[in-house]
């Protein structure tokens, strides 16, 4: 675990640094539902959403974003009170409490911007670290789907819904 992280809003000034790491977790396609030919503007586009979504980046005391996180309204209408988020943490700065501190603050966010709960709408199945963590901080697999992702190198995989109250 870091001793000095901030997690704030993300500036425009940030996105250089995110997109750094960013990019080879798109370009792997391991653990994001993104095409990986996602273009770096497009990127820009889908993880600074408009209000009442949300960016933040995680940075060391040196100021070095050390992960990133974004949060949306996860639907529209009578579901518009349950929030969605992405996650996305260097893999230099991995195993060190980053996603951990991302997901609680957007957790945290969230709560405060009226949001009643917190559904994840695809979590790789064998990206068994992520569904760890999201469980510690009390999602739950409401359901998986089965081959509903295309993982590399494990052919498909499943696709869980993960979801919490808030």
């Amino acid at each position: 675990m870091l001793a000095a992280m901030l997690i704030r809003e993300a500036m425009p000034d940030d996105w250089p640094t995110m997109w750094a790491f960013m990019e080879g977790i798109v370009r792997a396609g391991e653990t994001f539902s993104w095409d990986r030919g996602t273009t770096e503007s497009v990127a820009r586009q889908m993880w600074f959403p408009q209000p009442p979504g949300r960016t933040f980046v995680a940075v060391d005391a040196d100021g070095t974003v050390l992960g990133t996180a974004n949060s949306v309204r996860n639907h529209r209408g009578g579901a518009a009170h349950i929030a969605s988020a992405s996650f996305m943490v260097d893999p230099d700065h991995s195993g060190r409490g980053v996603g951990r501190a991302l997901g609680a603050h957007v957790l945290e966010q969230a709560r405060k911007d009226g949001f009643r709960a917190m559904q994840f709408n695809a979590v790789v199945e064998t990206n068994t670290r992520a569904v760890a963590l999201w469980r510690s901080l009390g999602f739950a697999v409401m359901t998986t789907l089965p081959d509903g992702f295309h993982h590399p190198t494990h052919g498909y995989v499943g696709l869980h819904i993960m979801y919490r109250q808030l």
